[in-house]
């Protein structure tokens, strides 16, 4: 059996500054109604069901005109879910997928017309995987590469914190945007300085890599300010801010219920971590455009 975990905050709080136009929250997950897309065997969790509407709805009670739905481990490679929302939802949503390679061009085609826009991998380090299915890696890339290319889409990178940086150049080389998820899911901890950080910083700078300004939650043990993430958010900004973009990571799977963000919070933390407004718009609504191709903001 899987681990049932807890599901979100059901009323988060009013951010105290009002999000810019436009605002995208370009990180969160979908699950089910488990009646109409049921969970997969062989998945690392069981979570209530978060569909398209409460996601809709947590973005609304927030200030969100859009957000971007990422296949999450409960459902494995049946991306339904997020196929459906994005079809319903095409003004509101866009998708990042994770498949095997028995899903061909074709398909990747008809996904995109549909309004998913990049593609999921987990890159571990060393033999430290999970004990459940999740993810597939660079093998599956480099099938996928020559349909992603066509079609204009992105790599989103779940990469071990340890494995950045034997992986630098093959990033480096990569035609095609490259996005880091959670600030390298590095423990804060570790600090600014650490070795793997630097080289994020390295690739940020540079402009080989875009990453996601989420999951403060799951790199500091701090509640509820992480005051410790707060540090790698400020560096990532100072480092590149037209290559970042953000994200609640609702409905939170796998955390603990004693210390669940309230998604109003983390986009207060986010407006103090980024007290210049002209870069809270770049963050929340330019660069989400031009990586997931929204039309313009209103």
């Amino acid at each position: 059996m899987t681990v049932p975990v807890a599901g979100p905050v059901p009323h988060p709080k009013k951010p105290a500054v009002a999000l810019p136009r436009g605002a995208c929250d370009c990180h969160a997950h979908l699950f089910g109604p488990s009646d109409r897309f049921p969970y997969t065997e062989g998945r690392g969790y069981t979570p209530p069901d978060a569909p398209a509407e409460k996601f809709l709805a947590m973005l609304d009670a927030l200030g969100f005109a859009r957000g971007v739905v990422v296949q999450g481990n409960a459902h494995g490679y049946d991306n339904r879910a997020i196929l459906d929302a994005v079809r319903r939802f095409p003004d509101r949503l866009r998708g990042v997928a994770i498949t095997d390679t028995a899903v061909g061009p074709k398909e990747l085609r008809q996904w995109h017309d549909w309004g998913i826009r990049g593609l999921r991998f987990h890159i571990y380090f060393g033999d430290n995987k999970p004990g459940y299915k999740r993810g597939v890696g660079w093998d599956a890339f480099e099938v996928f590469r020559p349909t992603m290319l066509e079609l204009g889409w992105h790599m989103q990178m779940w990469i071990d914190w340890r494995a950045l940086p034997e992986n630098e150049e093959r990033i480096r080389r990569l035609p095609l945007p490259v996005i880091v998820d959670h600030m390298l899911n590095i423990p804060a901890e570790r600090g600014v300085g650490d070795p793997s950080f630097q080289t994020l910083l390295r690739l940020l700078g540079d402009g080989k890599c875009w990453v996601k300004l989420s999951g403060a939650y799951r790199v500091s043990s701090r509640f509820p300010d992480y005051p410790d993430a707060k540090l790698l958010h400020q560096a990532l900004v100072a480092a590149n801010p037209d290559n970042l973009v953000w994200g609640t990571d609702w409905p939170h799977p796998q955390v603990d219920a004693a210390v669940m963000p309230d998604d109003g919070v983390l986009v207060d933390l986010m407006n103090a971590w980024t007290p210049d407004a002209a870069l809270r718009r770049k963050i929340f609504v330019d660069n989400p455009i031009r990586l997931y191709g929204f039309p313009p903001a209103a």
